[in-house]
């Protein structure tokens, strides 16, 4: 049995054309990847620049009003009513550019699964919520934003980012350590 020198995912026209030795997906993996890295800077550093509103659960939080309405329509289990108070409680949570507000929503994400027996679709979504509310934690240095984002990832069951959450954690209170002593 002869082996073939073509390297896996190629084919033995693409490799006598001179097509690099990494591999035909890694170059667009790594293009992919830089612009992702580039937009989540972006993003941070937009973050960081506004000026911070309502806190979680105030009553003069922007998006405590639909996330409220999504609440009491759960509570009468009309699921098509908190779907679209939950549209308008994430559109007002990202626009406020405040970890908060994206935690808040991801819950009641979850809370609109549990009642309308999709929980586990509904995990997916609030997973990637809580992320946007953690990468929010950390530009905005809040400790106690990320420990309530790793709190969120433990009830999903996700352990490694509960790890990631809490060595962010620990690098923001070393920061605030840091400053103290100065």
């Amino acid at each position: 049995m002869e082996r073939s020198i073509v390297p896996r995912g190629y084919r033995a026209g693409d490799w006598a054309q001179g097509a690099p030795r990494h591999g035909p997906r890694r170059s667009l993996t790594r293009v992919v990847v830089a612009g992702a890295m580039m937009f989540i800077g972006l993003v941070i550093a937009g973050e960081a620049a506004r000026p911070a509103t309502g806190q979680a659960g105030s009553p003069d939080a922007p998006w405590s009003a639909y996330v409220r309405t999504v609440d009491e329509a759960l509570a009468r289990r009309d699921i098509s009513a908190a779907a679209r108070a939950w549209h308008d409680a994430y559109g007002t949570a990202l626009g406020s550019r405040r970890w908060e507000g994206m935690v808040e929503v991801g819950d009641a994400y979850l809370r609109i699964g549990e009642v309308s027996g999709a929980r586990k679709e509904s995990e997916a979504k609030a997973r990637r919520i809580y992320l946007a509310a953690l990468f929010r934690t950390r530009a905005q240095g809040s400790l106690d934003g990320v420990l309530r984002v790793a709190d969120a990832f433990f009830a999903l069951g996700d352990r490694e980012v509960v790890y990631q959450c809490l060595r962010i954690a620990e690098g923001l209170a070393d920061r605030s350590r840091d400053a103290r002593a100065r």
